[in-house]
């Protein structure tokens, strides 16, 4: 099968520094080979489209085969039910932002899947709620400022969460939000100003390290211009 025939190319490439240096990361290693991206990219040249493949990769549970699986998918043939099955398996940072980035922000229902996923209690479903509207953020280039203008509500709802993959999660949500446009800037600002003065050791990392991105030089130069 394909599929095999892919898994044992990537045990063939295991490497067993990358191994620890993921684990350094705060990368759930357990199941992987120690690949790089540019390396999986390029294999997944060969494949991509194939939602079959796809699937699975996905289901042998090996961390690289995983990653493949969101390089070659096909987003067009997304359904609810894959969505739901593979948010159930995030287990590492990587896996979750890979997928929000490149494969689960491009289905129609994007912008809800965040606000079901933020009410979730598993961590990386969680800050897979808060990095799929990143990912909208960075690519949506039309989705007007009050759909963002929303998520700056929850952002501070949900500040105090001190679970350090959710709360950068925020952090980077917040700070993209306000790198967006000058007037999302100026709401995203307040907002991180709010947090920064918060009693909560959370909310208050969220807040200033947010703010210090939005009213630096670089960040306003870029809007002005």
């Amino acid at each position: 099968m394909l599929k095999d025939e892919i898994v044992d190319k990537l045990k063939s490439l295991t490497n067993q520094k990358n191994i620890e240096g993921m684990a350094r990361f705060g990368i759930n290693s357990g199941n992987a080979f120690g690949i790089t991206l540019p390396v999986l990219r390029n294999i997944a040249k060969e494949y991509r489209g194939n939602h079959e493949l796809a699937l699975e990769l996905w289901q042998t549970g090996y961390h690289e085969a995983r990653l493949l699986a969101v390089f070659i998918d096909d987003p067009k043939k997304l359904t609810n039910e894959q969505i739901e099955l593979w948010v159930k398996d995030f287990d590492s940072w990587d896996i979750v932002d890979q997928t929000c980035a490149y494969l689960f922000d491009k289905f129609p229902g994007a912008y809800e899947k965040g606000f079901e996923w933020i009410e979730r209690d598993e961590e990386f479903i969680k800050r897979a709620g808060f990095v799929i509207i990143v990912a909208l953020s960075v690519h949506d280039k039309k989705m007007p400022d009050e759909k963002f203008e929303i998520w700056l509500d929850k952002i501070v709802e949900h500040a105090d969460d001190e679970r350090n993959f959710v709360k950068k999660a925020i952090n980077w949500l917040l700070r993209q939000i306000g790198k967006r446009n000058f007037n999302l800037n100026i709401s995203a600002t307040k907002v991180a100003l709010e947090l920064k003065n918060s009693d909560n050791k959370s909310a208050c990392w969220i807040g200033s390290d947010a703010y210090r991105e939005l009213v630096s030089d670089a960040v306003q130069h870029r809007l002005k211009r």
